[in-house]
């Protein structure tokens, strides 16, 4: 029986899920007595420190997790529990941390990365451990804004670092304590072997040491780019939940809604072909219904259970009232979406309206989606999604607006443009550009860019290269490029004309036009570092 530190933040579902994958029962604690008896003890930190902290203070948990630390029965701590293992940290500036380690969490100070670190990076492994058994040198999934490091009297705890920019600690191990940065329930086969050296301990509770691979002289650790399939889904004329793909973002052909399939059974498809994440994004939105008949709950919850990858949704993260006269807060549609089995939460329209509120007054209210989100659930859970289009323009002095010289004139042979962002999948321009738009979302605390195209969705003509060094220039959180890919070598073509983190692809996977399998192939053979 494996126990569940689950204090009510973030997506614990996927680690419950790899836990009854793996063959094993779990049960969650419901008081400190629970912590203390627990036989084997999990704790996924999911969130802000500051947000962590106050909650394991608010439960009365935080002695009983010290005291069984100090006593050494065995515990698990995942992401941010590593970090809650030291003093404290920049991220919550005054909360204390449970001062198993010495020092403070800081954030990543390399300016010329992106933070947070989001996707796979490599381990090297400093010291002989059964959590590393059958272990052969995957990648594994990050997603962090601050690191720790080890102070010399702590050294004894340290079992693997990473490199960011600089070396940072990506696991500490001392007795049968371990902690992880990276999330082993979201690195595919290769964590889920982590994690169950972890579960299968034997019944005296003692992690015995067997043999792993000790980098022996360690290399420098290399961030993937990933690779990441899409899921558009909405309800078909019939009613019925399928997975759709527009031109310029039109999903009907001949009057019907283009149906390409169901979106679990589209997710797993691409799980298993090698998808570094998954993304749905809602198109209907299903603002009417009370959230627990929403359909997308459901899809995200049976998708979790067979898909060990990050999840994404995005759609309707807004505040609503349903038919019953409820009303709900963006933060608590949020949060279902998350005890459902979202990693990571996209904000389309709701954005832009929150960006054009920030550019008039620049103050930050604190009520927005996207501060409460990251607020509560850090950064690296925000997810911004730009839709824009071209507007084109003789010369930069015509426009308020940020501009590029491009290469693709427009109508009337101009040489410049400015993208419009725009709202209601598409169907609205805004008076607000595409680097006001993410350069707002990231001050307010988002940690991703999702960057469409509406000129080049469904063209299969590869990716804009233009918009793409545009925004990311501007922004100093990952982007995710998306819209026209057509053929692996786009994939190729981006990640070498462009600085983006990922990039993303939805009707080439549906209709099997690419494998996943070509992309990455295709991305290793011109020297793109994979998974």
């Amino acid at each position: 029986m494996i126990t569940l530190l689950d204090y009510g933040a973030g997506n614990v579902r996927s680690v419950r899920n790899a836990i009854k994958k793996l063959g094993y029962s779990v049960k969650d604690v419901k008081n400190p007595a629970d912590i203390l008896n627990a036989e084997r003890l999990i704790f996924p930190g999911v969130g802000s420190y500051g947000s962590v902290m106050d909650r394991l203070q608010r439960d009365g948990l935080i002695e009983p997790l010290i005291e069984r630390i100090k006593s050494n029965k065995p515990v698990l701590g995942i992401c941010v529990a590593l970090q809650a293992l030291f003093e404290g940290s920049e991220e919550s500036p005054g909360v204390a941390g449970l001062s198993i380690l010495k020092g403070q969490i800081k954030r990543f100070s390399e300016t010329s990365l992106s933070v947070p670190q989001i996707g796979w990076n490599g381990v090297n492994i400093h010291k002989q451990s059964a959590m590393f058994a059958g272990y052969k040198g995957e990648k594994l999934y990050f997603v962090h804004s601050y690191r720790a490091t080890l102070e010399d009297s702590d050294q004894d705890w340290l079992l693997t670092t990473s490199n960011y920019g600089e070396e940072f600690v990506s696991g500490v191990q001392k007795g049968n304590i371990t902690a992880f940065q990276f999330h082993p329930e979201k690195s595919g086969k290769a964590g889920l072997t982590i994690l169950e050296n972890y579960l299968k301990s034997d019944a005296n509770n003692a992690i015995t040491v067997s043999e792993s691979t000790i980098s022996e002289s360690p290399q420098e650790t290399k961030m993937a780019k990933r690779v990441i399939a899409c899921l558009d889904v909405r309800t078909n004329d019939n009613g019925d939940l399928v997975v759709t793909k527009g031109d310029q973002y039109d999903v009907r052909d001949k009057g019907e809604v283009r149906n390409l399939g169901k979106p679990v059974e589209l997710a797993r498809r691409y799980y298993e072909e090698g998808a570094d994440e998954i993304t749905f994004l809602n198109i209907t939105g299903f603002r009417d219904f009370p959230m627990e008949d929403q359909p997308m709950l459901e899809v995200l919850q049976r998708t979790s259970e067979k898909v060990f990858v990050p999840l994404t949704i995005g759609g309707g993260i807004r505040e609503f009232t349903d038919s019953n006269g409820k009303e709900y807060s963006s933060l608590d549609v949020a949060a279902e979406y998350f005890r459902s089995g979202a990693d990571k939460i996209s904000i389309g329209s709701d954005a832009c309206y929150t960006a054009e509120e920030y550019l008039q007054t620049q103050k930050k209210t604190g009520k927005s989606s996207i501060e409460q989100i990251s607020y509560v659930y850090g950064a690296q859970a925000v997810v911004i999604s730009v839709d824009p289009r071209r507007v084109y323009v003789k010369t930069p002095e015509d426009t308020d607006h940020n501009t590029i010289k491009t290469i693709i004139p427009g109508p009337e042979g101009e040489m410049y443009c400015w993208y419009q962002c725009t709202v209601r999948g598409g169907r609205e321009g805004r008076d607000l550009d595409a680097v006001q738009l993410a350069s707002s979302c990231e001050a307010l605390g988002a940690g991703e860019i999702l960057l469409n195209c509406i000129d080049k969705d469904g063209t299969n003509s590869g990716f804009d290269f233009e918009l793409i060094n545009h925004v990311r220039s501007a922004v100093s959180i990952p982007v995710i490029a998306s819209s026209g890919a057509g053929s692996a070598a786009h994939f190729v073509d981006v990640f070498n004309e462009t600085d983006a983190e990922a990039a993303l692809a939805a009707g080439i996977f549906h209709r099997r036009e690419v494998p996943i399998a070509e992309v990455k192939q295709a991305l290793k053979q011109n020297g793109v570092e994979i998974r």
